[in-house]
């Protein structure tokens, strides 16, 4: 449950909150189907919400991915944890038009009234650029290392 501070606490309407946010919000149920898809999912993704909504998740799983990632989901449905709690997961994903994506998230489980797993939340961010970055410098640093005399190596003339 939220905290606020100060009292009274205005009304919030949480699907204009959703709306508003600049990281992607989509909320899966039980079996996968997306029920949840904000403004910036539509960015990241390119898939409008008409799209989305009701549609599996692997509209935006890599389908190398997919086995692995319905292995997991589908644990987490049936045990209600999530192994990685609060973590930031870094992971690829897809485009609407196919380019690859990097994307960093949180999940969040989602209870019904009577208590049992409902779906998941995640709150995704583009990493792509980050990734990228970090790649380029990955291969720059192996090819200094790769040009750089070994330590100890004596030069021969």
């Amino acid at each position: 449950m939220a905290e606020s501070v100060g009292s009274p606490t205005p009304a919030i309407d949480f699907a204009d909150l959703v709306g508003t946010l600049g990281d992607a919000v989509v909320v899966s149920d039980a079996s996968g189907a997306i029920v949840v898809w904000n403004a910036a999912a539509t960015r990241i993704f390119g898939h409008s919400a008409a799209e989305a909504l009701g549609r599996s998740l692997d509209l935006i799983t890599p389908e190398r991915h997919r086995r692995r990632h319905w292995d997991g989901y589908f644990e987490t449905m049936r045990t209600g944890v999530t192994k990685y709690g609060a973590d930031v997961l870094r992971v690829p994903a897809v485009h609407k038009d196919g380019h690859a994506l990097s994307i960093a998230f949180t999940v969040g489980m989602l209870h019904g009234p009577d208590g049992t797993v409902a779906g998941i939340s995640a709150v995704i961010r583009d990493d792509t650029r980050r990734w990228t970055e970090e790649r380029d410098l990955r291969r720059r640093l192996a090819e200094f290392e790769s040009r750089a005399p070994s330590p100890g190596a004596v030069e021969t003339a």
